[in-house]
């Protein structure tokens, strides 16, 4: 199954494999998921990944207390050789997103799988193939694998289907692939963002979408050498030891994320974002260079509420409230009777206005 696609970063979805399992609380309310378990439960790249559950939301990756049932991924992964050629018959060029509906570096997918997918992608030179994945060190340990570019090469040669003459050797890094990870608060961002940039790529860029808590990309964590606790800036690829800025002994000034889209939940249940946090990213972008993409408010829309003195607000207002660390409510410093709320509502009236303007922003595709 390859669709056009609403998301705001891509124009086609690509789905080779479907299926995925939960691994931390960015999957809470994962839309493919619910899709899988919904709508398309009788699909044939679908029957069966999914299980009904009374679980909901995600604690350590288990799922937690709910009165209506929620379906959730079993972990059992799919392969859709069907749909494997379909790039090759798109000749209008395309920004693909691939395995939309899955993880291609899932626990259940196997290597010969991941091979026929890359496999086909040199063959597509007129399209960007977008990979996103929760698992960046299986990313890194397959593209970094010994003999990868014979073996695609092998894989070519087995197709079933037609493929364009003169093949192209797959050398490594394909240029028209940007590999990501999904990054939801900071945990994921120092778990993740260090494995991705030590994988040879084109493009690197990180989705964080949902965003459920802040995220400073200068401050990424680089775990602990010589009993020094090392972090770096993502942006720019410098390492820093503390206070001091060091360039070129811990990592090198490059590999360093070249795109960033970030954005708030959609659907049941979502969890409101919070408005600081992307404009944190968005201007952590700014000051890097570093093209900056904002997806979606999501179902939740930021808005001011005037405060008169001595008047509460009504217990069963319908807005959801953002707090400020401290546990008080986050107020404008220089107008102490606002604060911010979050209202619920649908995701088209939400929109995507970030301060009054739309971030579009996108790497330069290279070739």
């Amino acid at each position: 199954m390859a669709d056009n696609t609403k998301i705001e970063w891509t124009d086609a979805t690509w789905n080779p494999i479907t299926g995925c399992a939960v691994v931390s609380p960015g999957c809470t309310n994962c839309y493919a998921m619910k899709l899988a378990g919904t709508r398309l439960k009788n699909h044939p790249s679908r029957k069966g990944l999914t299980k009904d559950t009374k679980a909901r939301g995600v604690e350590g990756g288990a799922r937690q207390g709910s009165k209506k049932g929620n379906p959730v991924w079993t972990g059992e992964m799919r392969f859709n050789r069907e749909w494997l050629d379909q790039p090759l018959k798109w000749t209008k060029p395309r920004m693909i997103f691939v395995c939309a509906h899955g993880d291609l570096f899932a626990e259940g997918v196997p290597d010969e799988w991941i091979d026929q997918v890359f496999a086909i992608m040199p063959l597509c030179p007129q399209h960007t193939f977008q990979v996103l994945t929760k698992r960046p060190d299986r990313m890194r340990d397959y593209l970094t694998g010994k003999l990868l570019e014979h073996r695609l090469v092998a894989t070519q040669v087995q197709f079933e289907f037609d493929i364009p003459s003169p093949g192209r050797w797959p050398h490594l890094p394909l240029p028209n692939v940007w590999l990501g990870v999904s990054v939801e608060d900071q945990k994921s961002a120092d778990e993740r963002i260090p494995l991705l940039l030590d994988t040879p790529a084109a493009i690197r860029w990180i989705s964080a979408e949902p965003l459920l808590g802040p995220v400073d990309l200068t401050w990424v964590d680089d775990g602990e050498r010589d009993g020094c606790r090392l972090h770096f800036d993502a942006l720019t690829g410098l390492a820093s030891d503390g206070e001091q800025s060091i360039t070129g002994i811990f990592r090198q000034p490059d590999p360093k994320l070249d795109w960033v889209v970030a954005g708030g939940e959609s659907g049941a249940d979502a969890r409101p974002m919070h408005p600081d946090w992307a404009r944190a990213l968005r201007d952590q972008c700014t000051a890097a260079g570093v093209p900056f993409l904002f997806k979606q408010w999501g179902q939740h829309k930021p808005v001011d509420i005037t405060i008169h003195d001595g008047t509460e607000l009504a217990g069963d207002w319908d807005g959801t409230f953002i707090a400020a660390p401290n546990g008080e409510f986050k107020r404008f410093a220089y107008e102490p009777g606002r604060m911010i709320a979050m209202l619920p509502v649908s995701k088209k009236a939400a929109g995507r206005l970030l301060d009054g303007i739309e971030h579009n922003g996108f790497p330069e595709v290279r070739r």
